[in-house]
């Protein structure tokens, strides 16, 4: 730009700058930090004509949170990071939102509306990153970024134009899109998508968009950051579009690599040890612990480690992220945490295999100091030993999960009897795909929350 006046003439440069200013959301913050550096280092260069139009299209073209974003001081920048806002939605499984709702008052941030599907709030920045960084039973956290009518392709490709797609996507852009139609004039997902990612390209400079999100079933977990999801939903010609801010899903805390069979994801093993009340105070075992999930994500609680502390999330690519708020964010959350665990937490299982996966996912997690990995079968559990009082909280076989339609009767009728020779202040909660198995148990055991695992509808049921 400044080596260039010599070659073009005061108007020419004008409609150049003007230009660049115009199309500011197609340039990333890096690009224009570094041309707005050179105006101002080099502004001398430039007769005040020019500059006046410059700084004309600068703040015509260009939100109050860009303007300050550049201009202010990190410091300053830290508390605009703070001030602004996002239409936020915690998504979580069937049966989980209250308990979402729940964490995020815990946090100081007031919910919205809750729903099957999850909880509506309104968060600043660092709420979004905080919420991230603590909820333990959320499946993920997205912005809504735009909700308008559409009942036909014309006016779904005019509004998607106007949709702030600068606010969360950088130029060169990596885009995956999850579009979804129910009820609506629009039902062919693939031409919604192919509309959408239009828009994308269009307003974002050198961005990239795969009309397909990939399927996010695998076990693989949450240290990188991938393409940016945006979440496209029409309901009734209701067109919702919406941004994930977390990436990989929240349950990938970025420690589990070895598995047994059936792993339990993180945030159902988290709801599984909320719903069963255990209060911290008394001892934890698992008598089915497989790769340990429960006794991990119960060692964590106990010392209070923040889940997501060993992951990145997708709102550290967005424009305008400052670095500052999220690594304070992150040592904060590491001044919390507790140096041990006071209680005994156990994790047991029978196949040797299993107890390994669970020794290495809990050294990985930083609490193999916390959790005692023992390979025992359910009968040879002493309860009693760890004290008067505590909790089995546990994910039992059942036929459909990994025992091939076996019979497990006798099974739960042996874990009935290790509750009852621990005594009357032992509790159970378990997560139960067959009634039919639990009463086997012979304990007074009631449904405590129904949600599903994998898909199958399961329920929590304890004492």
């Amino acid at each position: 730009m400044v080596l260039g006046q010599s070659c073009f003439g005061t108007g020419v440069r004008a409609v150049i700058l003007t230009a660049f200013f115009w199309y500011w959301g197609r340039f990333g913050t890096g690009v224009r930090a570094v041309i707005l550096t050179a105006f101002f280092w080099y502004g001398g260069r430039f007769d005040t004509g020019v500059r006046a139009v410059i700084l004309t299209a600068f703040f015509w073209y260009t939100s109050w949170g860009q303007r300050l974003h550049f201009f202010c001081s990190p410091g300053e920048r830290l508390v605009s990071a703070m001030a602004e806002t996002f239409n936020a939605f915690a998504i979580a499984p069937p049966g989980v939102a209250p308990l979402v709702a729940n964490e995020l008052h815990a946090l100081g941030i007031t919910a919205g509306d809750v729903s099957d599907a999850g909880v509506a709030f309104v968060a600043s920045r660092r709420d979004l990153a905080r919420a991230n960084l603590w909820l333990r039973t959320a499946s993920r956290v997205i912005v809504r970024l735009d909700t308008f009518e559409a009942a036909e392709f014309s006016t779904l490709e005019k509004r998607a134009k106007l949709v702030p797609w600068a606010e969360v996507l950088c130029a060169g852009a990596h885009v995956q899109l999850r579009v979804t139609c129910r009820k609506s004039r629009l039902y062919h997902s693939d031409a919604v998508a192919e509309r959408i990612g239009r828009a994308i390209e269009a307003k974002i400079a050198g961005s990239r968009v795969e009309l397909k999100a990939v399927d996010e079933q695998g076990e693989g977990q949450g240290d990188g950051i991938p393409p940016q999801l945006i979440i496209v939903r029409l309901d009734r010609d209701q067109c919702t579009i919406s941004a994930d801010s977390s990436g990989a899903l929240l349950h990938r805390r970025g420690w589990r690599q070895a598995i047994a069979k059936a792993p339990l994801r993180e945030t159902l093993a988290a709801t599984l040890l909320t719903a069963s009340g255990w209060d911290m105070k008394w001892p934890l075992v698992d008598p089915f612990a497989g790769s340990g999930t429960i006794a991990i994500e119960a060692a964590l609680r106990a010392r209070n480690v923040a889940p997501g502390i060993a992951r990145r999330f997708a709102m550290e690519s967005w424009p305008n992220t400052n670095t500052i708020l999220l690594s304070q964010l992150r040592k904060e959350a590491r001044s919390l945490a507790r140096n041990k665990a006071d209680v005994p937490i156990v994790a047991a299982d029978r196949d040797g295999g299993a107890c390994v996966a669970a020794q290495s996912n809990a050294e990985r997690a930083g609490v193999a100091g916390d959790v005692e990995v023992l390979q025992c079968a359910v009968s040879d559990t002493d309860l009693s030993s760890l004290g008067p009082r505590g909790w089995v909280v546990t994910n039992p076989p059942y036929g459909v999960r990994v025992s091939g339609g076996a019979d497990l009767r006798s099974l739960y009728q042996r874990l009935g009897d290790v509750m009852r020779a621990g005594g009357p202040d032992w509790h159970i909660a378990m997560l139960a795909a067959e009634h039919a198995l639990v009463m086997q148990m012979k304990l007074p055991t009631k449904i405590l929350l129904k949600t599903t695992n994998g898909g199958l509808p399961v329920s929590i049921e304890g004492s």
